[in-house]
């Protein structure tokens, strides 16, 4: 008998989007739970996870391990948490560490790099010039994430009315960009990188990011800075069940990549 478990039930986990991977978990059978008890232990490789005492490799052989106890704790609560079936979709921390481990690890200056590449078209830079309340919104939610980024960073970003591309000064960018690649270097920085990459790309924002993870709000309060404009329109409209289901799900995601590179 293996003295290990391979988590093999999360092929796809080295992709960069833990989102497409969980719908990819989603179209597959769903194991049995195998183990009685999930539980950590520090060694070699950092705080490895083990089931009924066994570690975990992540789909490409990797050990399961964290840098610190909390991380870990984050990974063994999804895998405590399972029922007589092991559902991927319900254990998101679990599935970026697994992506960072297998793929980010791998690729992570051009992970790096495409965090970066959302700071030239950052959404926070964006406003609308109409409606007064919507412009209100935004700067209210807005406008704090780049004071936050010329205190922090030294980084002055412009501004645009409308959808029309604007050139945001090279300065700026470099500025920020140092951020991104000093967690890129740090020695957790394929957690660092795999949780800002998450962050990134489901607020569409680098910047918003960033602030988060340098402490100017929480999840929930970044997810909002994220939305403003999808909020206005519902608050005008109505509210979208559909869309705010869909929502609900991804802050899933996001919640878990807040709370990954919180433990870090």
């Amino acid at each position: 008998m293996a003295d290990d478990f391979s988590s093999a039930i999360f092929i796809g986990d080295a992709e960069r989007d833990p989102l497409r991977a969980a719908q990819k978990d989603q179209r597959r059978p769903l194991p049995k739970r195998f183990y009685k008890h999930a539980t950590f232990a520090q060694g070699g490789d950092g705080w490895a996870v083990l089931l009924d005492e066994r570690p975990v490799r992540t789909p490409a052989g990797a050990p399961l391990a964290l840098p610190s106890a909390r991380a870990a704790e984050l990974v063994v609560a999804e895998w405590a948490a399972q029922g007589e079936f092991i559902d991927p979709a319900t254990m998101p921390v679990t599935r970026l560490v697994n992506s960072a481990l297998d793929g980010v690890a791998r690729d992570l200056a051009g992970v790096a790099a495409d965090i970066v590449k959302y700071l030239g078209s950052d959404l926070v830079c964006y406003r609308a010039g109409e409606p007064a309340s919507l412009v209100a919104a935004q700067q209210a939610l807005w406008d704090p994430v780049l004071d936050f980024a010329r205190r922090t960073f030294g980084a002055r970003f412009t501004l645009a009315e409308g959808v029309m591309f604007v050139d945001q000064p090279a300065t700026a960018v470099a500025a920020a960009g140092r951020a991104v690649e000093a967690h890129a270097n740090a020695a957790d920085g394929a957690l660092r990188i795999a949780a800002l990459h998450s962050m990134t790309t489901l607020t569409g924002s680098a910047l918003i990011a960033l602030a988060h993870a340098g402490g100017l709000f929480d999840a929930t309060a970044a997810w909002d800075a994220a939305h403003v404009d999808e909020d206005h329109q519902m608050r005008l409209w109505g509210l979208d069940a559909e869309a705010l289901a869909r929502r609900a799900k991804r802050f899933e995601d996001m919640k878990a990549a807040s709370d990954l590179f919180a433990a870090l």
